[in-house]
């Protein structure tokens, strides 16, 4: 893919996954231009301030105002949709503010591509959306919908999807949280010491959407495989790296939290495409007249199960510590 003398576009950029991107290209001569839009004008300033670089541009704007958007979208060549309501306990008590954000500025994103003659929109998703049972999850369900649905009628932009477990010492996450706790001598609280989550950093959360930038069809979910580890084990290893003795203290499930997550569901496992790091899940593009198909029930359904946080590759200690480690917050 040729992208040295073109703009990108990243929705939600000033967050952890439109940070990660700029470290990683402004490294590079890739792209001759990166907008960044979001809503935040001080975290925006405080991005200015930090890169100084002329190869950014920054755009105040919110993704659920279709003409705030479109201003943005002239001449961009390539959209990353990162942003997003992400918080399960604020989503679970205003629902309807996650599918504005979600669902609507989702459509609105990749409709003002369409109409702008952007050649690709890789929207981001996350596990919550397998099995949702919290608002968050619904409403990134619902985006994936929307994005599939999209893709099957444009010609011209490609659309597709990456999906992702929780981001290690991404904001708002619980790296950051244990260590505030430890640094303030507190006790460590966990919702519940056996609840798996998968381990992934931020720079392969930007290499699984290049990937799919590489090698996405219309309506293409990608899936990066990754191993997980209890959130006991977790505050376990970072007690150790830091050589705390804080204490923990386990505070119940919250709202709209599960004991693990799942990247694939079964029904997506029984199309899935192994591509070594990662999984491929075309999109259903059947249409509406069902009648030219028939169903028989397929016998690999039964053999088949769902890619979760439960049955991939499970971390020990030592090997959590190894993944942290990597993380500029333990460097």
């Amino acid at each position: 893919m040729k992208i040295k003398d073109k703009v990108l576009l990243i929705t939600g950029g000033t967050g952890s996954f439109g940070t990660a991107v700029l470290n990683k290209f402004l490294k590079t001569d890739h792209f001759k231009e990166i907008r960044v839009f979001s809503r935040d004008e001080k975290k925006q300033d405080d991005m200015r301030n930090e890169y100084k670089s002329d190869k950014i541009k920054y755009f105040i704007g919110d993704v659920r105002d279709y003409n705030s958007i479109e201003y943005a979208m002239h001449n961009v060549d390539y959209v990353f949709h990162a942003a997003a309501l992400k918080q399960v306990p604020s989503c679970e008590f205003f629902p309807m503010q996650a599918v504005k954000t979600n669902v609507e500025g989702t459509q609105n994103v990749i409709r003002s591509a369409a109409s702008n003659g952007v050649k690709k929109v890789i929207c981001l998703s996350t596990d919550k959306a397998a099995y949702p049972i919290n608002a968050m999850g619904i409403s990134k369900a619902m985006m994936e919908k929307v994005a599939v649905a999209e893709a099957r009628n444009l010609s011209e932009t490609i659309v597709c999807l990456t999906r992702y477990g929780n981001v290690m010492a991404s904001r708002g996450s619980v790296i950051p949280l244990f260590l505030n706790q430890i640094d303030r001598g507190e006790e460590l609280t966990i919702t519940d010491p056996n609840m798996t989550r998968f381990l992934m950093s931020l720079d392969e959360a930007v290499d699984l959407v290049l990937f799919a930038f590489e090698h996405g069809n219309p309506g293409d979910l990608f899936v990066n495989k990754a191993p997980a580890a209890t959130i006991g084990v977790l505050a376990e290893a970072i007690k150790q790296l830091k050589n705390a003795n804080n204490s923990v203290k386990v505070i119940g499930t919250r709202h709209g939290e599960k004991l693990f997550e799942t990247l694939c569901t079964r029904e997506e496992m029984i199309k899935a495409e192994d591509m070594g790091d990662f999984f491929r899940i075309p999109a259903d593009n059947r249409d509406l007249n069902y009648a030219k198909y028939y169903s028989e029930g397929q016998e690999v359904a039964e053999e088949m199960e769902d890619y979760n946080s439960h049955n991939t590759k499970r971390e020990d200690i030592n090997g959590v510590k190894k993944l942290l480690l990597k993380l500029e917050l333990f460097k």
